[in-house]
């Protein structure tokens, strides 16, 4: 048996494909490629796929990984990739393969690259300095749905990062925000709540997640790092080859 980290992207109609339809969609292709997909032993066997942290629906990833187990030992990582690329859907891309690293309870933070298009410069540029205001003050309540209920929290004491920048008609916001098991902070309720805050609306609102992000305590953390501008994080890139994590 052998495990496999695969690298994705998810861009154009594929942002609509839900996280069950992309499970499914993942283990039909593997098949398809005849990748011989190691199966769970007892009662119930089922393959191997797991999707590290499920991108939300309507969002674009650009490096996404999901996790399989494969019984060729010695099939190598870049047929891997050309075999499912041959036989993947519109929008979705595998990029590279290699050996996992880390576990998914290690992810700490995920960047964000947001494009949002107004109807004028003027709203362009009110927003993006009402939004610098509010993040810089550390108090942005809203409602959030968790397991236990649905609870108003500050959602900047899980932003890690947050910058704005206007061209003309559009704000570019780059983002790096809490992501992992125990908290997750989704960008489109941030960017919702700051669009409450102002009553903006927006004609368009692109979220891109850009990679996902570790503690710097994690052993796997010496593999690549990159500048955070946050006190409160030190984040380093999910570890890939060196070439493939800017």
């Amino acid at each position: 048996m052998k495990s496999v980290r695969i690298w994705f992207e998810k861009r154009g109609l594929a942002i609509y494909t839900s996280h069950l339809d992309m499970n499914r969609c993942l283990t039909r292709a593997v098949r398809r490629a005849n990748i011989p997909l190691w199966y769970t032993e007892g009662f119930n066997p089922h393959p191997y796929i797991t999707f590290l942290l499920p991108l939300p629906l309507g969002q674009e990833g650009r490096r996404e990984p999901l996790d399989i187990r494969i019984e060729d030992d010695e099939m190598p990582f870049a047929e891997i990739v050309d075999r499912l690329n041959a036989v993947m859907p519109e929008g979705i891309r595998m990029l590279e393969a290699c050996e996992p690293v880390c576990k998914s309870n290690q992810i700490a933070a995920a960047e964000y690259e947001i494009t949002t298009e107004f109807a004028s410069e003027g709203e362009a540029e009110g927003f993006a300095a009402g939004a610098a205001a509010v993040m810089a003050s550390g108090v942005l309540n809203a409602e959030k749905r968790s397991k236990k209920g649905i609870k108003t929290v500050n959602l900047c004491d899980m932003t890690r990062s947050f910058d704005c920048r206007v061209e003309g008609c559009t704000v570019h916001t780059s983002a790096v925000l809490a992501a992992g098991s125990s908290v997750n902070l989704n960008a489109e309720l941030l960017m919702n709540a700051l669009f409450a805050e102002f009553t903006a609306k927006p004609e368009r609102n692109e979220i891109s997640r850009l990679r996902l992000l570790l503690e710097p305590s994690s052993p796997a953390a010496s593999v690549a790092r990159i500048a955070v501008r946050s006190a409160r994080l030190s984040a380093v890139v999910l570890p890939f080859r060196m070439s493939n994590t800017v």
